[in-house]
């Protein structure tokens, strides 16, 4: 996984330099403060995303659910008067416990992820439409929420969000790539009966990432709501999920899983935000940036598939030259 990271960090200076040159605001101080920003609300739902595909699984309703728990975290602060850390709370359980029932329904019903979660971004985005009656929620005018700011703050010249993101990040890291969970996340998604016939509780295991999930798209409402000021729920994060499936990818998440590297899913989202950034600075429509999402996705997929074949290949001979009867090079040749 080093040398794809590394490979993904060339690329992105590459691209960087690229837009810089066609337009020299992208180093502007303020321009890299709101990239930065950006990079932080969407690395933590990639971050997120990347535990699902690291199982072979898929989340589709990450936008959806953002909308939903933002609008009830807004709702619930603004309206009804609840504290915001009382409200932040109780999205942030809310958001684990979607995760647990996409868990339930794919472990326990063995239903497909894919139809799970699907059916998880129709209900979240519909029961959002509905709560508001396809009002805009948002903030009284003029209205002051003391320790509210902290998540539009920037100290030091940097957004509270890529502070967190960097907590979450190396916490991720840790669990994904030096602890035995890990492990076994690793385990299941290349081969779900090996590593149940392994000893390994796969449905357990399984449960845990969609929890997590959820748990850390929970904490990217909060912050998009925060973000924004105002959730209109037809439209608020719609197609993000397209975002977190390319960052993961881009990062070196196979779709067909059992590969991932934290390092790369970040990556991924920084590459993808120069792009968006790349779009606005150089006048592109804004109605092609899911072309540009689509054609990421779709090139990190070929590459990851072509990786996989020269990968098998190379097993396949180094296997048949190990092997007892393989014919052995002539010294004298």
């Amino acid at each position: 996984m080093l040398k794809k990271d590394l490979g993904l960090g060339v690329l992105i200076l590459v691209v960087g330099f690229f837009v810089y040159m066609r337009n020299p605001l992208f180093l502007s101080p303020n321009n890299l403060a709101n990239t930065a920003n950006l990079i932080g609300l969407f690395g933590l739902f990639s971050i997120a995303q990347g535990f699902v595909i690291i199982t072979g699984g898929i989340e589709l309703s990450v936008g959806s659910m953002i909308a939903l728990l933002g609008v009830l975290f807004v709702d619930m602060v603004g309206r009804l008067g609840v504290p915001w850390p009382i409200a932040g709370g109780i999205v942030l359980v809310l958001g684990l416990l979607l995760g647990l029932a996409h868990a339930l329904l794919i472990t326990k019903l063995k239903m497909q992820p894919f139809v799970v979660t699907l059916c998880g971004l129709l209900i979240y985005r519909g029961a959002a439409r509905g709560y508001t009656a396809d009002a805009t929620a948002g903030f009284p005018f003029g209205s002051e929420y003391p320790g509210l700011d902290f998540f539009v703050a920037r100290p030091f010249g940097i957004p509270t969000s890529v502070y967190v993101l960097a907590v979450v990040a190396v916490i991720a890291w840790f669990v994904l790539h030096r602890s035995v969970f890990g492990r076994y996340l690793y385990a299941v998604g290349k081969n779900e009966e090996a590593a149940r016939y392994s000893g390994i509780r796969t449905n357990l295991v399984i449960a845990a990432a969609y929890v997590i999930c959820g748990g850390l798209t929970a904490i990217a409402a909060i912050f998009f709501a925060m973000y924004t000021r105002s959730v209109s729920p037809s439209g608020h994060a719609n197609f993000y999920e397209l975002y977190a499936i390319a960052a993961a990818v881009l990062g070196g998440f196979s779709l067909r899983g059992g590969e991932g590297s934290i390092v790369g899913v970040v990556l991924g989202t920084i590459l993808l935000q120069i792009l968006q950034n790349l779009v606005n600075l150089l006048g592109i429509p804004s109605s092609l940036n899911f072309a540009v999402m689509g054609t990421v996705i779709l090139l990190g997929v070929l590459a990851d598939q072509q990786f996989a074949r020269y990968r098998e290949r190379r097993r396949t001979i180094e296997a048949a030259r190990a092997s007892p009867g393989a014919p052995q090079a002539n010294p004298a040749e």
